[in-house]
């Protein structure tokens, strides 16, 4: 019987040693952080490459510019979708844990199955994809239910510096100390992806702020023209006329308001006569080229005239990127993850973990109605995998080998 292992007495938990020069002290990395107020100015391409030529100086590289303006381009709802989506899709998938070469322990899998400890782990695995790097750290932790339990913390990427192996407790200073030399590295501390890697949203950024100038720019087009402004004329020596006009224009709504002389002229510039259509190209645009890059193709919502063959074609290149990233997890749950928490004692050691091969039941059906006529099948096994309720056979045959009712089964999970 597999046994609650993620679960420990306080007085046991690791204590992390780090160096300072000839010293160890024992402490940990996360709780070292100093936190820093992010600040959400405008950001625009100039400052993007800034950040992209910071992260890759060679001699003193800087990663928290870069990391920062990921924070800001994630704050687009489309691009957010298109990751949750990705990621989500390999979350909400079933894995088992197993002895190498054995059978699958069902008690220890359904433990840590939906437990927050595995979930953090599979996530930040999959983030590797989009932030190119993740490094967590495992520590004990004490829960609602007075429980200590082991936990998954992600060390802000701002803070780690992977081409030089550096972690950074303040990310606006330059010394820091060399996680990858610390004892607990490879067991308490797991580094994930490749150093020096961008990531997807590298790519994604300009599509976000172009998206975010034309939305600003068609938001300042409904102002303008959505409500026109106001024009007064009177006489503009006459300083009781014209805080007489003052209080009426402020008093007929919100809309822009202007006080001129009788003798003065106001007209529209001329320019390209628009409804906003080249705003919305744009961030049309956009999206597209942020959904292609992480769904593979421009599908559901981001299609305007789809049918049913495009969108089936774009699930399916969605779906290989998903079982990509699950290749990816459980590369990594095998060669780091699981021996870790086997050294720390939550899981035994050589067990392994694998995603759990899901059936095609559409097909599996038509195999089903095909052997029908010639093969006896088990009712019990009908009940179990297509959730038939077989109560007995008909005296007039198998109606599935009719004409009429062999469309019905062909259509089952339409």
């Amino acid at each position: 019987m597999s046994k609650n292992l993620s679960t420990r007495n306080p007085n046991n938990h690791h204590q992390l040693a780090t160096k300072t020069g000839n010293k160890i002290s024992n402490t940990k990395l996360y709780p070292q952080l100093v936190e820093k107020t992010v600040t959400q100015t405008r950001q625009d391409i100039a400052k993007m490459k800034q950040a992209q030529n910071n992260f890759k100086n060679a001699d003193n590289p800087v990663v928290w510019q870069l990391y920062n303006l990921y924070d800001y381009i994630l704050d687009d709802a489309h691009l957010t979708s298109q990751i949750e989506n990705r990621i989500n899709d390999s979350l909400g998938a079933t894995w088992n844990l197993k002895k190498k070469g054995g059978d699958i322990d069902q008690e220890l899998t359904d433990l840590h199955q939906n437990s927050e400890l595995f979930n953090d782990i599979i996530k930040e695995i999959i983030n590797t994809r989009f932030y190119g790097h993740s490094v967590i750290e495992f520590d004990w932790k004490q829960d609602g239910q007075n429980e200590v339990q082991l936990k998954a913390d992600l060390l802000p990427r701002q803070n780690i510096i992977s081409k030089k192996g550096t972690f950074l407790f303040d990310y606006s200073e330059e010394k820091g100390i060399q996680y990858r030399d610390l004892p607990q590295y490879g067991t308490w501390i797991l580094e994930f992806g490749k150093p020096g890697e961008m990531g997807l949203l590298n790519k994604a950024i300009p599509h976000a702020l172009f998206k975010r100038f034309a939305q600003s720019c068609w938001s300042e087009l409904c102002e303008i023209y959505g409500i026109p402004p106001r024009v007064y004329k009177t006489d503009a020596q006459d300083p009781a006329a014209v805080a007489r006009g003052k209080r009426m224009m402020q008093d007929m709504g919100s809309a822009a308001w202007f006080i001129i002389d009788t003798t003065e002229e106001f007209e529209w510039a001329k320019g390209v006569s628009t409804n906003g259509d080249v705003y919305s190209n744009l961030i049309h645009l956009c999206d597209g080229q942020n959904s292609l890059l992480m769904s593979g193709a421009i599908i559901g919502q981001d299609t305007k005239n789809g049918n049913y063959s495009k969108e089936e074609a774009g699930q399916k290149m969605l779906q290989k990127l998903v079982l990509a990233d699950m290749a990816l997890v459980e590369m990594y749950m095998n060669s780091k993850v699981l021996p870790a928490l086997a050294r720390i004692g939550v899981i035994p050691a050589d067990y392994v973990f694998a995603w759990e091969v899901s059936e095609d039941l559409q097909e599996l059906w038509t195999r089903v109605v095909q052997a029908l006529p010639y093969y006896e099948i088990d009712p019990n096994w009908l009940k179990d995998k297509f959730g038939i309720e077989i109560t007995g056979k008909r005296e007039n045959g198998n109606p599935l080998t009719s004409g009429s009712n062999l469309s019905i089964a062909e259509n089952f999970f339409v």
